[in-house]
């Protein structure tokens, strides 16, 4: 097995850091000196790490978004499940684990372009292409499901995909606002109970 250089683990490091500090204190909030005197990197040493700042947070928005990805996969690949039930089965996860974490944090996402807008070209292409990725994964379960006859077909995978992703972001937003994970709940079962379900004729 190939050996990981002490660098990819410090880079490693100061991204795993920088999505909890992110998560915490936003992007304007999370200075680089706070951030390599909590993963014990000399001060100065950042820029043997990443070019910029703007570069670092790009790079924790995709580090961020990968396990998602990887776990809704994981998920999907389960031959015992059928795709909207291993959909149902990642958000009940991901809710659970909010709850764990006292619905702290939200998503890292909409929290950064709440922050950010459009005044960081570089971080904002980041969260475009998480977004993206993460919708294509929503849509090739959803897809499954079509064909699975589980829900709706008069809809294109895509169309559903943009609508779930887009009204759990605003859920997640409402999440911290109640301290309850209640409106994820009622978004997911409005969309996957109901609203996605095949129509009869």
């Amino acid at each position: 097995m190939a050996r990981i250089g002490s660098k990819q683990i410090t880079r490693e490091k100061l991204l795993d850091q920088g999505v909890a500090m992110l998560m915490e204190h936003g992007y304007h909030g999370t200075g680089l000196q706070e951030l390599l005197s909590s993963v014990q990197i000399p001060k100065g040493s950042f820029y043997n790490y990443f070019p910029s700042k703007e570069e670092f947070g790009a790079e924790v928005i995709r580090h961020y978004i990968e396990p998602f990805i990887r776990q809704l996969d994981d998920y999907l690949s389960r031959p015992e499940l059928d795709a909207l039930s291993a959909m149902k089965r990642y958000f009940r996860d991901l809710i659970e684990e909010l709850e764990r974490r006292q619905f702290k944090g939200g998503c890292l996402l909409g929290n950064l372009i709440g922050e950010i807008g459009d005044t960081n070209e570089t971080c904002m292409a980041s969260l475009r292409d998480a977004f993206h990725r993460y919708r294509d994964k929503y849509t090739e379960g959803l897809a499954r499901a079509q064909a699975e006859g589980a829900i709706r077909a008069d809809l294109s995978a895509e169309t559903m995909a943009d609508l779930l992703s887009d009204s759990l972001q605003g859920a997640l937003l409402r999440m911290k606002v109640e301290q309850s994970v209640r409106p994820l709940e009622v978004c997911l079962s409005h969309l996957l109970d109901d609203y996605f379900k095949p129509k009869s004729s």
